[in-house]
């Protein structure tokens, strides 16, 4: 009984274990089952036919770089090469060719086999880290030694100034610096200028170590050294053949330096202290380049004044037999035509008569009137007795010297008056071209003539101006090209209280037909001289009384020419186009920057310099660089 009952008991426990068994391995299968199957469709199950053919991976890396790993085992050279340039191809409509420099090639990769995985971990696919570095992931589904990986990276763009790589993405810096990269110049004095601003800011902390005295004076000592260099040199080429050593010796002394504990404070003020300094360094060169550019833009260029000496000495070196009184007759014939020059610049007013006379049908009905100051007067009369314009006739007057009803002329040339003004919400800057106080005593000075043409002396003539004489100016006094984008109304501070049409467009000079007929019927001069009584009592500027007088004498007396007559503009402005400069009949190099100068601007100087005499031994013999 005792027997039998106890082997029951064993038996009814052996069937619990079991049970219990049998359960766990269920949960354990329930739990492996859909493990494998997660596995499976990660790393993509293959069919027994399929175990030796290459099966690609792809995973995705930092900002979605595709990571494409394949077996080339069974791939050429040129198999590869191919597959590269087909995914090149593939990918092309939706990358920039930034990018796609950035593609790297299979065998710029190191083949990398199994054993390089860690022990514990199996064969598995994996996700890339957000940081991870591309050339170091391990090698996904790759069972074989031979196997070549190729990374495809569209989207690593470079390295940025911190050393870790940025995205060539639209409107990153990363991108704009490589569109935009330049050579850098001169880079061993910026170098030695960084350099020697850390060491001042760390020497004054050092100094104050007593145990480091040797430190100390080694620190001053390049200090010293460097800015003795820099004072000389401005350029990488002007630097000293030792400095190498020197920029070594003060780089390991601030290496030094920066291993001492010191005071951050004392740093960080000596830093604020030589900022502040720099600041009012960089705004005194700023203010004295502005003062440089001014005095530049106003000086005449050393070779133009030696012009104008050598000529004044010559005249009076060699005296020449005066013409002047063989051609008093055409001076004053009224069915000539006359071009009125106001200029100091001998070689300026020959470029505009040569220009003029080059694109005339007729020059022997052109007569120049040059009116000038008596410092430049003699130049100008040797030049033109030398210099022959075809059959065009050139009077030289000395403006100080006329008596004009019993009252002394100052010479006075055209005013540019600085308009800055708002189009489309953009900044712009103008210069207007307005007649000078001289300007309204042509009637007087030419009191036999009825029509004249006044040219500035920084103007070009492209094309024949006969057609002026003939332009029917329906009653009005001045024929000029209007500058509608400025407005009257933009000049109310300059044109006071007085009663004008707002809307009005300002007129420029360069170009001017005078109707002096109408001009003396009218009494203009009388009428300018008022304004400028008026003006003058509220202490205004020259430049100011001009613009005002000027486009309130001529106020609805102007009469528009077509804008194709005169271009304005290439003494300022960057930005002419090439078009309106071939077409206009006279360029006007309104503004500084005239195209004598150095600071002229270069694309619109040719324009000028191919009426310019080269051949002239003065302008040989003065060095001036055509």
């Amino acid at each position: 009984m005792k027997g039998g009952g106890g082997g029951g008991v064993y038996s009814g426990k052996r069937r619990w274990r079991g049970l219990v068994i049998a359960v766990l391995g269920l949960v354990f299968l329930s739990m492996l089952v859909p493990l494998l199957f997660l596995l499976g469709l990660h790393n993509g199950f293959h069919s027994p036919g399929s175990e030796q053919q290459s099966s690609p991976s792809i995973g995705l890396g930092e900002y979605g770089t595709k990571i494409v790993i394949r077996d080339a085992s069974n791939l050429s050279e040129g198999d590869r090469s191919n597959h590269v340039d087909d995914l090149v191809k593939q990918f092309a409509p939706t990358l920039s060719k930034d990018i796609l420099k950035n593609i790297s090639h299979p065998a710029e990769n190191e083949t990398k086999s199994p054993s390089a995985m860690h022990d514990n971990e199996e064969e598995k696919g994996f996700s890339v880290p957000p940081h991870a570095d591309l050339q170091s992931l391990p090698i996904e589904n790759n069972p074989k030694a031979g196997a070549s990986v190729q990374i495809i990276d569209y989207a690593k763009g470079g390295v940025d100034q911190s050393g870790k790589s940025c995205e060539l993405k639209f409107g990153s810096y990363c991108l704009w610096r490589e569109q935009h990269r330049e050579d850098m110049k001169d880079s061993m004095v910026k170098r030695l200028k960084d350099h020697l601003f850390v060491a001042r800011a760390y020497y004054p902390s050092i100094a104050k170590l007593p145990s480091q005295d040797k430190l100390s004076r080694e620190m001053r000592q390049n200090i010293q050294e460097v800015e003795r260099v820099l004072s000389e040199s401005t350029t990488d080429a002007d630097l000293p053949p030792q400095i190498g050593k020197k920029l070594h010796r003060m780089q390991a002394a601030i290496a030094r330096a920066k291993s001492f504990h010191v005071d951050c404070n004392n740093v960080d003020k000596k830093l604020r202290q030589i900022y502040d300094l720099t600041e009012d360094e960089a705004n005194f060169h700023m203010r004295q380049s502005v003062f440089l550019y001014q005095l530049a833009v106003q000086t005449m260029p050393k070779s133009l004044h030696c012009l104008s000496m050598r000529l004044t000495v010559e005249y009076f070196r060699s005296p020449f037999d005066d013409t002047e009184a063989s051609l008093a007759d055409k001076y004053i014939d009224r069915a000539l035509q006359h071009y009125v020059i106001f200029s100091t610049n001998v070689l300026a007013s020959s470029v505009v008569i040569n220009s003029t006379v080059m694109h005339a049908k007729e020059s022997g009905k052109l007569v120049f009137h040059v009116l000038t100051d008596e410092e430049n007067y003699f130049a100008m009369k040797l030049w033109f007795f030398r210099n022959t314009y075809k059959e065009a006739t050139i009077e030289v007057l000395n403006m100080e010297r006329l008596d004009l009803n019993n009252s002394k002329l100052q010479f006075s040339l055209p005013v540019e008056f600085r308009v800055s003004h708002s189009v489309d919400a953009q900044s712009r800057t103008e210069y207007l071209s307005t007649f000078s106080h001289l300007h309204y005593r042509l009637p007087e000075i030419f009191q036999n003539l009825e029509k004249v043409v006044v040219l500035d002396d920084d103007v070009v003539v492209q094309q024949d101006l006969s057609a002026l004489w003939n332009l029917n100016m329906e009653g009005k006094v001045n024929a000029a090209v209007q500058f509608c984008s400025v407005k009257l109304s933009l000049l109310k501070s300059y044109l006071g209280e007085n009663s004008f049409n707002k809307n009005s467009c300002a007129w420029m000079s360069g170009l001017n037909v005078i109707d002096l007929v109408k001009w003396r019927e009218l009494d203009l001069t009388e009428t300018y001289q008022k304004f400028v009584k008026e003006v003058s009592t509220q202490e205004a500027q020259n430049e100011a009384v001009a613009l005002h007088a000027s486009l309130l004498t001529f106020q609805d007396l102007i009469y528009p020419l077509d804008g194709s007559w005169a271009l304005s503009g290439l003494g300022h402005d960057y930005n002419v186009d090439v078009y309106p400069i071939r077409n206009a009949a006279v360029l006007h190099y309104n503004g500084k920057m005239k195209p004598w100068l150095e600071l002229g601007i270069p694309k619109y100087k040719g324009y000028w310099k191919n009426f310019v005499n080269r051949e002239d031994q003065f302008l040989t013999d003065c060095n001036w660089n055509s």
